[in-house]
């Protein structure tokens, strides 16, 4: 028989030889690539929402001062105030208002856009887009000339008409108006471009089947369109919803806040008592009230996009 010497040094060469086998198969799994490209954007998720969110968190259950635990007396102390109730009135009805009419513009104007010949398509998305692609704050700016009470242009036309001037910013009910009216303008573009993708994915032979059963435009909208369109108009809308609930910039310039804290939202409330008040750990707590809020809203619009996909 012929003896086999082995070297010392093979077994720790078969294991390298191993751990390099399996991070090659490990690098061809689809699983391991997409994470890997997906890493830089986990990363700068937890250092920009998650960080952020739980320091926040943190900072409302101090004093003032910042040096004392007082775990949810920020909370007690809101409960307690007219004014907090105000702004959860004003955020709801603001931020609802303004993505029913955002969702009702922006599936009209996607049918309009949709039915246009496709050479014509590309020159109306664009003119159409710019209300979304121009920043807000300077979009508001302008709607803020428009609104001025003394040399408003809407009140220089409604007086060729003899309509008397109206104190777009002064007064609560129109204030309210005109911040709904600019978040409106500004985001009804977005729900048109994600409406209009979809319309797109929609087969021609559904409306075809449709017409031949004689189904008029309505009856093809409600039964054709709208449940094809559902799982997008439920993203969107949840979407819009949250950038909404936090949104500052419009409200800020427009009015900030007035008249009377009566336009005050989440956002600008909590910069106000919390930077422009010093009292930061108050303003984190008025921001974090936003969380359950949306948090209901998303477990219901998510829950029933589930259940659509298990029942398809």
């Amino acid at each position: 028989m012929v003896d086999v010497a082995i070297h010392p040094n093979s077994a720790p060469n078969t294991r390298t030889a191993r751990k390099r086998t399996g991070l090659r198969a490990a690098l061809k799994r689809r699983s391991t690539v997409a994470f890997l490209m997906t890493l830089p954007l986990i990363v700068l998720i937890l250092l920009l929402v998650i960080y952020p969110a739980f320091y926040s968190l943190h900072l409302a259950t101090l004093n003032k001062s910042m040096q004392r635990f007082i775990g949810f007396g920020n909370f007690q102390f809101l409960f307690k105030r007219e004014t907090f109730w105000l702004v959860v009135e004003q955020s709801c009805i603001f931020a609802i208002t303004a993505v029913v009419f955002k969702a009702l513009i922006g599936f009209i104007i996607a049918h309009f856009v949709h039915n246009i010949p496709t050479k014509g398509q590309r020159k109306w998305r664009g003119m159409l887009l710019v209300p979304w692609v121009i920043p807000p704050a300077m979009s508001t700016l302008a709607w803020l000339w428009l609104f001025d009470p003394s040399y408003s242009a809407f009140n220089y036309t409604l007086s060729n008409f003899g309509i008397g001037p109206i104190p777009w910013t002064g007064d609560a009910y129109w204030a309210r108006f005109s911040v709904i009216l600019v978040n409106v303008w500004f985001g009804a573009p977005f729900f048109m471009i994600m409406y209009l993708a979809s319309l797109k994915s929609v087969p021609d032979q559904l409306y075809e089947a449709a017409a031949i059963d004689g189904a008029n435009w309505w009856q093809r909208i409600w039964y054709v369109t709208l449940p094809m369109m559902r799982n997008i108009i439920a993203i969107t809308t949840l979407f819009s919803l949250i950038v909404t609930f936090a949104n500052f910039d419009i409200v800020r310039i427009l009015t900030a806040g007035g008249p009377l804290d009566h336009t005050h939202i989440f956002a600008t409330w909590a910069f106000r008592v919390g930077i422009e008040g010093g009292d930061i750990p108050l303003g984190a707590s008025v921001s974090l009230f936003m969380f359950p809020i949306l948090a209901i809203a998303a477990i219901f619009i998510l829950r029933d996009i589930n259940k659509r996909g298990n029942e398809a």
